[in-house]
C-alpha cells in the first residue's frame, strides 16, 4: 500500500470556528458522548441498509458499538463496525464543516429517513469542548479501501494520513482535556450513557460483566442500552406488563404502577411514536414536571417537553419519539414551528380521547382512580380550552358519601332542590369534611347534597367552571346560614325589633376576639337553628384560596381574614339575653336612647338651616353649634356603647355563644378552648 499523507486547514468560514462550537453551540459539554455515539449509530445503520438493499456483499459481524475510557492515556475512545470512511469522505465529511453525512446519504435512500440520526454534520466537533486533541481511525466499507488516521488539536489544522487498519469501522480517540478529566470516571461516562443512549436502536457495550453459560462463568461485554424499547413495537405485540415492565425501566425509582397508558403511533401528517403514562399525580404539581422524555430516533434530547406538549400534559410521564420534532442545532432545546403546534394538538386529543374511552367503557375503574386523575384533568381544564370540553363529558363531581356524578348527571340530582328564588342551581361544597361538619350536617338536614372540593386546585377550578356554566353557582358550605345559602321565597319574621339588635349588636361586638375581624348580623333562622353561626364571604374566602396558587388573586392574599358572627335573632337564647338586657340596663338605654333623639333632631334643625347656603354664608356661630352637638352625640353613642359592653362583659352567655359559633367553625383553640371548657362546666352547674 502507498502510505500517502497530508496536511491542510480544515474549511471553515473564519478561524473562530472552534471556540463558537466549544462556548456557545453546546451549551451542555456533556453531550459530546451523546453526539459521537449518535454518529456511530448513524455509521452502522447505514451498513445495515446497504446490505439490505444489496450495495453491501461483506458479512455484517458484530456490530455492537463499544467505549472505552483510559484514565492513564487520558483518552476515551468510541469504536462502531459501521460503513467507515476512506480519505475522500473524511476530507468531504470533516473537513468541511456542517456538510452532513446523513443529508447526502438520505437523497439516495430516503425511504430509510427514520434510521439516520444526524442532520447537521456538527456533532463530531462537540468533541473539541472536552478535548486537547481529537483522532479519527477509520477504514471504509468499500473494497480495497485503505485505511486513515486523521488528528486535530482543536485549531483549523489537521493531519491526515494512510495507516493499517484491519477492521471495518471508525475509531475515535478523544485526548480529553484537563478541564475535562471527570469525564474519564467510568461512573461518570455510564451516567451519560445512561440518560442519552439507554435506546439507541444499536448495541453500545461499555465495560465487562460476569455471566454463566452452559455452566462457566464467563466475561462479556455489559450491554448499556436496550435497542427495541416499547415504543418502537406495535400496541398489539405488547402486554399491559409490558407496559409495566417499561415504565419501571424509565423510571427505576417510581415504585407505584401507572393508572393508564396511551401508545402514540402516528404517520401522518407528522411522524410521532411514544408512550405516555398516567402516574399517581402528587398534590405538588412541579414535582411531577420533567417527567416526558424526548427522544429523536432513539437519542435523547431533553425533558423539559413544554414546547411541545401543553403546560399540563408536563404532569404526565413516558416518552415521544418524532423526527419531525425542529431542534436547534445541537440537539438541545426545541424551536418554535407549526409542527410543533400540530404535534402538541395531536397528543392533547389523543390523551382526551383516551381518557373518554376508559371512562365509558371501565367507569367503575376511572371512578377508583379519580382522586389520582382529578388534579391533571383540573389542570387542562384550567389551561387548555380544547381539552376542557372533551373533559366536561368525563370530569367527576365527588360528594360527602363518596358518590361520583358528571356535571350533566349532579345538575339532574339536585336541580329539584337546589334551586334558588331567581333560578340558579346552588353547587354547596366543602373544603374540610371535618372542620366544617356542622355546617354539612345542617345542609343534609335540609336534603341538600355537598361536594367535596378540597383539592390543589379546586379554588381556580370552582372559579374558571363559574364563568362557563349559566344559571348555576358554587357556595361553600358555611357562606352563610343554611337557609340564606339557597334563598327560598319563604323565610321566617323576626323576634327582634332593629332597635333590639342595634344594641345586642355592641353587646356582642364588644366581646368577640380582637386579633380577627368581624362583622355582626342578625338573621331570622328557624328557632331550632344553632344561636350564632360563623360564616365568612365567599368571593373574599374564594380569593384569599386561590391567592394561595399566586396568580391574579395574590392581591387578596395580603388582606387580612374577616368573618360574621351570624346570629338568630329568634333563637330562645338570644331572646333571653335581650330580656336580661333590658332589665339590666334598660332604664340607662331609654335615657340615653332619649339624649340622642334629642342631639339628632338639634343637628338635623341645624342642617335645614344651612341647607342651602354656601359654605362662606354659614355664621361661625352656627358651625360651633353643630360641631359640639357632633361632639356630644358621639360621647353620648360612646357611653351607651361602654355600658352595652360592660353588660356583655357581665354576662357569661355572650362569650358562650360567641364561642360556639367559633367552635363549631373549628376556630377555637388553646387558652380560648379552654376556657370555653371551663365556662361550660360553670353555666351546666348554674
Amino acid at each position: 500500500m502507498a502510505n500517502k499523507s497530508k496536511k491542510g486547514k480544515i474549511k471553515v468560514t473564519g478561524e473562530d470556528i472552534f471556540p463558537i462550537i466549544k462556548k456557545f453551540l453546546y451549551s451542555d459539554h456533556e453531550i459530546f458522548l451523546r453526539e459521537l455515539i449518535s454518529n456511530a449509530v448513524d455509521a452502522t445503520q447505514k451498513l445495515k441498509i446497504l446490505s439490505s438493499k444489496g450495495n453491501y456483499k461483506g458479512e455484517l459481524g458484530d456490530l455492537t458499538i463499544r467505549i472505552k475510557a483510559d484514565k492513564k492515556a487520558k483518552t476515551i475512545t468510541i469504536s462502531d463496525a459501521g460503513i467507515g470512511m476512506d480519505a475522500d469522505e473524511i476530507n468531504k465529511y470533516i473537513n468541511q464543516i456542517a456538510f452532513s453525512g446523513a443529508e447526502e446519504f438520505l437523497d439516495k435512500y430516503k425511504d430509510e429517513k427514520n434510521a439516520i440520526i444526524g442532520h447537521f454534520g456538527l456533532g463530531f466537533y462537540s468533541s473539541f469542548m472536552v478535548s486537547e486533541k481529537v483522532e479519527i481511525i477509520s477504514k471504509s466499507y468499500k473494497d480495497d479501501s485503505i485505511a486513515v488516521r486523521w488528528e486535530c488539536d482543536g485549531s483549523p489544522n489537521f493531519k491526515l494520513k494512510e495507516i493499517e487498519k484491519e477492521k471495518r469501522g471508525t475509531d475515535i480517540v478523544l485526548h480529553i482535556d484537563e478541564d475535562s478529566k471527570d469525564f474519564l470516571e467510568d461512573s461518570k461516562i455510564t451516567e451519560l450513557l445512561n440518560k442519552y443512549c439507554k435506546f439507541l436502536p444499536v448495541e453500545i457495550a461499555f465495560g465487562k460483566e460476569e455471566k454463566t453459560e452452559d455452566g462457566k462463568k464467563i466475561e462479556k461485554d455489559k450491554i448499556v442500552n436496550n435497542t427495541s424499547p416499547a415504543w418502537t413495537k406495535k400496541p398489539s405485540d405488547l402486554s399491559d406488563e409490558n407496559y409495566k415492565d417499561f415504565y419501571k425501566e424509565l423510571y427505576p425509582m417510581t415504585f407505584d404502577d401507572p393508572l393508564f397508558h396511551i401508545h402514540l403511533n402516528v404517520d401522518y401528517p407528522f411522524n410521532l411514536t411514544g408512550i405516555l403514562y398516567f402516574p399517581k399525580f402528587t398534590n405538588n404539581i412541579e414535582i411531577q414536571k420533567n417527567k416526558i422524555q424526548l427522544y429523536q430516533r432513539q437519542v435523547f434530547v431533553t425533558d423539559s417537553v413544554e414546547g411541545i406538549v401543553p403546560e399540563f400534559m408536563t404532569l404526565l410521564h413516558g416518552v415521544i419519539d418524532s423526527p419531525d420534532i425542529p431542534l436547534n442545532v445541537s440537539r438541545s432545546y426545541l424551536q418554535s414551528d407549526k409542527n410543533v403546534k400540530k404535534i402538541s394538538s395531536h397528543i392533547t386529543k389523543k390523551v382526551a380521547d383516551r381518557l373518554k374511552e376508559i371512562f365509558t367503557k371501565e367507569r367503575e375503574d376511572f371512578e377508583k382512580k379519580w382522586q389520582d386523575l382529578k388534579v391533571f384533568i383540573e389542570y387542562g381544564m384550567l389551561s387548555d380550552e380544547k381539552f376542557h370540553e372533551k373533559a366536561m363529558k368525563f370530569f367527576l363531581l365527588n360528594n360527602t358519601e363518596d358518590k361520583k356524578f358528571t356535571f350533566d348527571e349532579y345538575e339532574e340530582l339536585v336541580k329539584p332542590n337546589q334551586t334558588d328564588k331567581d333560578g340558579n342551581i346552588i353547587y354547596l361544597y366543602t373544603t374540610d369534611k371535618e372542620g366544617q361538619y356542622s355546617f354539612i350536617e345542617e345542609a343534609k338536614e335540609k336534603g341538600y347534597d355537598v361536594l367535596v372540593m378540597d383539592g390543589q386546585l379546586d379554588a381556580h377550578f370552582i372559579n374558571n367552571i363559574e364563568t362557563k356554566m349559566q344559571g348555576k353557582r358554587f357556595t361553600r358550605v358555611d357562606a352563610d346560614v343554611i337557609d340564606k345559602l339557597i334563598a327560598k321565597e319563604d323565610g321566617f319574621e323576626s323576634k327582634l325589633s332593629s332597635d333590639d339588635e342595634a344594641n345586642l349588636n355592641s353587646v356582642f361586638q364588644s366581646q368577640l376576639p380582637k386579633d380577627t375581624t368581624f362583622l355582626v348580623n342578625f338573621e331570622a333562622l328557624s328557632e331550632t337553628s344553632n344561636p350564632t353561626i360563623i360564616t365568612q364571604n365567599e368571593f373574599m374566602r374564594r380569593m384569599k384560596d386561590m391567592s394561595k396558587m399566586g396568580g391574579e388573586a395574590s392581591f387578596y392574599g395580603n388582606l387580612p381574614d374577616s368573618y360574621n358572627l351570624v346570629i338568630n335573632s329568634n333563637h330562645k337564647l338570644v331572646s333571653e339575653l335581650k330580656d336580661k338586657m333590658y332589665d339590666k340596663i334598660g332604664a340607662d338605654l331609654e335615657k340615653f336612647d332619649k339624649e340622642i333623639n334629642s342631639l339628632k333632631t338639634d343637628i338635623e334643625a341645624l342642617g335645614k338651616l344651612q341647607k342651602d347656603k354656601k359654605e362662606e354664608e354659614i355664621p361661625q356661630e352656627e358651625k360651633d353649634k353643630k360641631e359640639e352637638l357632633n361632639k356630644e352625640l358621639s360621647k353620648v353613642e360612646n357611653d351607651k356603647k361602654e355600658i352595652l359592653s360592660k353588660f356583655g362583659n357581665s354576662e357569661k352567655i355572650v362569650n358562650q355563644l360567641i364561642d360556639l359559633g367559633l367552635l363549631a367553625n373549628n376556630m377555637l383553640k388553646g387558652e380560648s378552648l379552654s376556657k370555653f371548657v371551663k365556662r361550660s362546666i360553670e353555666l351546666i352547674k348554674s
